[in-house]
């Protein structure tokens, strides 16, 4: 597992979580996040040397398969950013060599025969902009890659503005210009098709954002369990002999946290 990003999780890099109401302790060390675990000495003066300890005894088996974990959203939707924001990226972070992580951003959309719109999305049209610019961004880069830019822009206080730094940041070699080719292109709107036809064959249907499966399957059991620590039901769905102890505590979402409904 790397070391770059696990640390990472109480810090970002350009994003604004004041809008999310999100806040977190400043780290009391000089050194950044990447670097906490690159020594004893570091680790000590960074107050994390037990966390880079366990860190070492998260290792997957590699019989058994991984946790297939699928994200139905919305980029406006406040809850899917928070979601996203704090548990599932710090989650991958974290147990990315057990779990595989599947974002489908369509959400309450619907698809429409219009000649100004294909689609109608619940918070506007900014959002169905969002939700193209992300399914092109997963299109044209790596599942890894595209995941940090979109966990970037849910961050950020405005996500479509944090599209095109974000983008930068963390896939230089993509050029703006051909995420805007295929937003405004046949491509943009053929891999929306492809999310409203995963959306809508979800069975049970979906009634909320975000809804998440877990190798292929929902429960609401899980769903409750996703909402609090996604951390703990990945460890426990993993189906390997033992399992993990959180190398980090991170801020967790309250258990009366609301959808975006249909």
């Amino acid at each position: 597992m790397e070391l770059l990003g696990v640390l990472a999780v109480v810090l970002v890099v350009s994003v604004d979580r004041t809008a999310l109401g999100i806040s977190h302790p400043k780290p009391s060390c000089r050194y950044p996040p990447s670097q906490w675990c690159r020594s004893l000495e570091i680790a000590i003066e960074c107050k994390v040397q037990k966390q880079c300890m366990e860190l070492n005894a998260i290792k997957p088996n590699e019989t058994v398969p991984p946790v297939s974990i699928t994200l139905y959203y919305e980029t406006l939707c406040p809850d899917c950013r928070i979601f996203i924001s704090e548990q599932l990226f710090p989650t991958w972070l974290m147990l990315k060599d057990i779990m595989s992580v599947t974002l489908v951003p369509y959400g309450n959309a619907q698809e429409v025969q219009s000649p100004t719109s294909s689609f109608i999305c619940q918070h506007g049209e900014p959002e169905c902009k969002g939700n193209m610019i992300q399914a092109c961004i997963l299109h044209l880069t790596t599942n890894s890659l595209a995941f940090q830019i979109i966990y970037c822009m849910e961050s950020s206080a405005d996500v479509l503005s944090a599209a095109q730094p974000c983008l930068h940041l963390y896939a230089p070699s993509v050029s703006w210009s051909s995420v805007n080719s295929c937003v405004s292109g046949d491509l943009g709107f053929r891999l929306m098709h492809g999310n409203a036809v995963m959306t809508r064959a979800l069975n049970p249907p979906h009634t909320h954002v975000p809804w998440v499966t877990f190798n292929g399957e929902y429960t609401e059991e899980n769903e409750e369990k996703a909402m609090s620590s996604l951390f703990h039901l990945v460890c426990e769905l993993y189906q390997a002999s033992r399992c993990c102890n959180p190398p980090l505590s991170f801020e967790f979402l309250n258990s009366n946290q609301t959808s975006c409904l249909i």
